[in-house]
């Protein structure tokens, strides 16, 4: 039968049958169809395995969640599920969700990224769920919250701190959360699963904003969910993902796909390149402090070594002078360039007190350590010569 001409346009294409592609096919589609309605019904009631609906599922997203996966459960008996999600904050959002019922309560730390920090306080306080803070590089202090408040039901950490770099002892926490039944969630995005393994360490739960390094390449936002625990990733928090639509997209995780790839000759890069500033700025007279995890000075370099696999590409520093000469500073970088963002190939600065933590009180930013002269640096691939010459310049110490 002769479909006609317009129909022939509009017709599904046939995909000819080939051997598998070098690279990750993009699926761009929002929908799967079916020849027999007995299919499509045996998919839609989990008796056969079949994608329907891509905020549901899709393969290019799926092969990607998998891949991250095996990557943060590198070295453990049992394989870790994974979900992608539209952003790094979706992902956080989403897990809170599954985790915690109304009055439920959170457990973490004052230093966290100022946008963690409002998601907590601005959308999950009016949900019922509430956070509390406590220092967590104190195990007694964490224990005796846990001890004292049975509604405390998830412990949530970001290690290394953004941006103080600060290291939490994780293998710790995750046993004193053990004795009290509390689940654990660790923020992996600064180290990616090529420096830190947190579910090695006992942790039930890692997110990433993979927009960041784990894309590597500043070409597109996305999440991921990683868990132990997979039918309560498979069921409870797969059912929260879908039904609020915080589902990444194909093409986002396709570009994730294809960062990964590189990730570990990238992480090598970017932390020598880190390593090499951060030495060079303590011996600057303009400097008064530098945070990075891999100076001997740095207060939790020794938790550092324990968990950590190398420091990563991130440091912060402090300028004498403050706000104004912190300015001065960044608006003089030539080779660094200022985004709101990290683990891209170029080396980005970031102002928090105006800009990632502008919206977080200034008392508690102060005592975390975020002043007004304080400079986020997330170090590129650039040549480490360039990049100190640039830093020196900046400071008027070349």
């Amino acid at each position: 039968m002769d479909p006609g001409f317009h129909t022939l346009c509009v017709r599904r294409l046939d995909v000819p049958a080939t051997n598998p592609p070098q690279q990750l096919p993009l699926y761009l589609s929002s929908s799967f169809s079916f020849d027999q309605l007995e299919d499509c019904i045996a998919v839609f009631e989990g008796r056969k395995e079949g994608y329907v609906y891509s905020r549901y599922g899709n393969p290019t997203i799926e092969a990607l969640a998998t891949r991250l996966a095996q990557m943060e459960g590198y070295g453990l008996t049992d394989e870790p599920a994974a979900l992608m999600t539209g952003s790094g904050m979706a992902a956080i959002h989403v897990l809170m969700l599954s985790l915690l019922p109304r009055g439920g309560k959170v457990l973490t730390q004052s230093n966290l990224y100022g946008g963690t920090t409002e998601l907590l306080l601005k959308v999950m306080d009016g949900l019922g769920i509430q956070p509390v803070f406590a220092d967590l590089s104190d195990p007694d202090q964490t224990e005796e919250r846990l001890k004292a408040d049975p509604d405390i039901r998830v412990l949530y950490m970001e290690t290394p701190t953004n941006p103080g770099l600060q290291c939490i002892d994780l293998a710790t926490m995750a046993a004193i959360a053990r004795r009290y039944d509390c689940r654990t969630v660790v923020d992996n995005t600064f180290c990616t699963p090529y420096f830190q393994r947190p579910l090695s360490l006992g942790i039930d739960f890692v997110i990433h904003s993979t927009t960041k390094y784990l894309n590597g390449h500043g070409t597109g936002i996305a999440g991921v969910i990683i868990g132990r625990d997979r039918p309560f990733v498979t069921g409870k928090v797969f059912q929260v993902l879908k039904l609020t639509g915080a589902t990444c997209n194909p093409f986002d995780a396709w570009m994730v796909a294809n960062g990964i790839r590189t990730l570990p000759i990238r992480m090598e890069r970017h932390a020598s390149n880190a390593l090499a500033l951060a030495r060079w700025l303590m011996g600057c007279d303009e400097v008064s402090r530098v945070n990075y995890p891999g100076l001997d000075s740095h207060p939790t370099h020794g938790i550092a070594l324990r968990q950590m696999y190398g420091f990563g590409g991130m440091l912060s520093f402090e300028v004498e002078g403050g706000k104004e000469n912190a300015i001065r500073v960044m608006n003089r970088l030539k080779v660094a360039r200022m985004a709101p963002t990290l683990g891209d190939v170029d080396t980005l600065v970031l102002h928090p007190a105006t800009s990632s933590h502008l919206r977080i009180a200034k008392d508690i930013r102060e005592s975390q350590g975020i002043t007004e002269g304080l400079i986020r640096v997330s170090t590129g691939l650039e040549g480490e010569e360039a990049l100190i010459a640039d830093f020196a310049r900046a400071l008027g110490a070349g």
